[in-house]
C-alpha cells in the first residue's frame, strides 16, 4: 500500500460505515449505539483506482486518561500518529458540537494532512451542518453518504490532493516474466507424504470467556499496547487482526470478543460481537482457547472447545493468569487430569500455563500452536494407512451384524486441515459408533495426531444386482 489513512471523529458520525464502504466488506460492527468501535482496525481500501491502508478508530471524547473512554482516545491518537493523512468525519445532519471543534484543533496541532468529510449529507436539512463545517478551518468539506455510497468520487479527489499524486499513484514495478513449471501431481502416489510448509502465514484466533485476558495476551506477544485492555469485562467488540513475526514465521492473530453462554447474550450489539467471533474461528487455522486459571473449566469453556473441534479447527488451550496461582504444581496436575477427562473429543490436546501480564510461557504456547498446526496439516500415505488398517482390524475385528462379519477393505486420506479419511467397507450403515471411536483413537496414537479433529467416512460399493433379479428374466404370469 502506498499510504495510510485514519478515520477519526466523535462517536456515531458513521466512521465504521465509511470504513466498510472503503474496504468493500462488512468488517467493522455498525450500530446506532454510540461508541461501538473501541480498538483501531486496519483494512485494505480501494477507492476508484486508489489503493491505501485505512484505519477505523474509536470515537474521540473528553475523558480521564485512566477511564475506558480515555484509553480508547489513546488508541485513536496512536492511529493518527501512525497514519499519513486523516479523514475527519463530522455529522452534517446533526451539525457541529464542541467536541468536533476540539478534535479539529487537535488534528491541526498534529501538522498532518486532513480531509474534512461531511457524512450523512443526503439527509433532509443537512445543508446547515455542511456549511457549518467550514468554520472548523480545515478547508472545504467533502459531502458524502457512507451508507449509500454517494460522494465517493469527490472523496477520492480530496485524498489525492491532500497526499499528492506521486504518493497516491506510485509507479508500478516491472515484473519479469518467468516460465514456472508446476510440480507433477503426486496424489496418486501411495507413498507420497507432502512436507509441512513453514513459510506460509499462520492464522490464529484467540477466543475465550469475557475478561480471560485475550487482548492482554496479544499485546504481550506484540510488545506494545496495540489492543485496548482493562479490568472491565467485554471491552473487545470487533474481531481485530494483527500481524507479527515469530522466529521468521508470519503470524496473523485475531483478537475476538468474549463469548458468554447463549442464554445470557440478549443485547443486539453483543450478538453482533459473538457472530464476528464465530466468523474469526471459521477463518482461522489454529484457535487458542484462553482459560482463566483461577476459575478453569467452566461450562462455557468446554462448549467453546467443543465448538472449535466441531468446526474442524486445530485447538490449543492456554491457562492464563498463572501468576495468580499459589500452588502451581498441584493445580497443573489437576488441570491435566480434567483436560483428559472432560475433553475426550480432543484427546491429547496441548495445554500450556501462561501469564499474559508477565509473559511467562508465551514461547511454549507459540511452539504448541506451530506443532498443532503441523498435525492439523498432516497427510499419511495410502500404503501406510492400509498396512495399519490390516493390523488394527486383526487385533480388534469389526463386530458381526446378523451373523455376518463387517469388512473394512481399503483406506485412504481424502483431505487434511483437519485430517479426514475414507474407508471402503461392507454395510457402512451397520458399523457402530463405538468402533469408529476405536479407529479414531488408534489413529491418534499410532500416527501421533494429538488434539486435532479426525474425521472418518465410510463408503460401500453399489451392488449392481440390488435392483435386478440376478440377471434372470422374471417369469411372466400365466394367461
Amino acid at each position: 500500500m502506498s499510504f495510510t489513512v485514519a478515520i477519526v471523529g466523535r462517536p456515531n458520525v458513521g466512521k465504521s460505515t465509511l470504513f466498510n464502504r472503503l474496504v468493500g466488506k462488512k468488517l467493522a460492527l455498525v450500530d446506532d449505539t454510540p461508541g461501538v468501535t473501541r480498538d483501531r482496525r486496519p483494512g485494505d481500501a480501494r477507492l476508484m483506482g486508489l489503493h491505501f491502508t485505512i484505519i477505523d478508530t474509536a470515537g474521540l471524547e473528553k475523558a480521564e486518561a485512566e477511564s475506558l473512554q480515555g484509553r480508547m482516545r489513546a488508541q485513536t491518537e496512536a492511529a493518527i500518529d501512525e497514519a499519513d493523512i486523516s479523514l475527519f468525519v463530522v455529522d452534517a445532519k446533526f451539525g457541529l458540537t464542541p467536541v468536533d471543534k476540539e478534535l479539529a484543533e487537535m488534528l491541526r496541532r498534529r501538522g498532518k494532512p486532513v480531509v474534512l468529510v461531511a457524512n450523512k449529507s443526503e439527509a433532509k436539512g443537512s445543508d446547515g451542518g455542511f456549511y457549518d463545517a467550514y468554520t472548523l478551518g480545515l478547508g472545504e468539506p467533502v459531502p458524502i453518504s457512507a451508507e449509500h455510497g454517494q460522494g465517493m468520487l469527490d472523496l477520492r479527489d480530496a485524498i489525492v490532493d491532500a497526499i499528492g499524486k506521486e504518493r497516491a499513484y506510485p509507479p508500478k514495478e516491472d515484473v519479469a516474466e518467468t516460465n514456472v513449471s508446476l510440480p507433477r501431481e503426486m496424489e496418486e502416489d501411495e507413498d507420497y507424504e507432502p512436507e509441512y510448509d513453514d513459510t506460509k502465514p499462520l492464522r490464529v484466533a484467540i477466543i475465550g470467556r469475557p475478561n480471560a485476558g485475550k487482548s492482554t495476551l496479544i499485546n504481550r506477544f506484540l510488545g506494545e499496547d496495540r489492543l485496548l485492555t482493562g479490568p472491565e469485562a467485554g471491552i473487545t467488540r470487533d474481531s481485530i487482526s494483527v500481524e507479527w513475526d515469530w522466529h521468521g514465521r508470519t503470524i496473523k492473530m485475531f483478537d475476538t470478543a468474549g463469548m458468554r453462554r447463549k442464554a445470557r447474550v440478549t443485547e443486539k450489539l453483543e450478538k453482533l460481537s459473538v457472530a464476528d467471533s464465530l466468523r474469526s474461528i471459521r477463518f482461522a487455522e489454529t484457535v487458542v482457547i484462553v482459560f482463566d486459571a483461577t476459575i478453569p473449566f467452566e461450562k462455557q469453556d468446554l462448549q467453546l472447545v467443543d465448538l472449535v473441534v466441531r468446526e474442524g479447527r486445530a485447538a490449543v488451550l492456554a491457562f492464563n493468569k498463572w501468576d495468580l496461582i499459589d500452588e502451581p504444581q498441584a493445580l497443573l496436575a489437576d488441570l491435566r487430569e480434567k483436560t483428559e477427562r472432560l475433553l475426550p473429543q480432543a484427546r491429547g490436546i496441548r495445554a500450556v500455563p501462561i501469564s499474559g501480564q508477565t509473559g511467562r510461557g508465551l514461547d511454549k504456547l507459540m511452539q504448541s500452536i506451530i506443532d498443532t498446526d503441523m498435525t492439523w496439516n498432516r497427510r499419511v500415505s495410502t500404503s501406510k494407512l492400509n498396512r495399519w488398517l490390516d493390523s488394527i482390524t486383526t487385533q480388534h475385528p469389526p463386530p458381526a451384524v446378523s451373523g455376518r462379519r463387517l469388512k473394512l477393505k481399503y483406506m485412504t486420506q481424502v483431505k487434511a486441515r483437519p485430517p479426514a479419511f475414507m474407508i471402503s467397507c461392507t454395510r457402512a450403515d451397520a458399523l457402530p459408533e463405538s468402533y469408529t471411536r476405536y479407529l479414531v483413537n488408534s489413529l491418534r496414537t499410532d500416527f501421533n495426531m494429538p488434539g486435532v479433529p479426525i474425521r472418518i467416512m465410510y463408503r460401500e460399493k453399489d451392488n449392481p444386482y440390488e435392483s435386478k433379479s440376478g440377471g434372470r428374466r422374471k417369469p411372466q404370469p400365466a394367461k
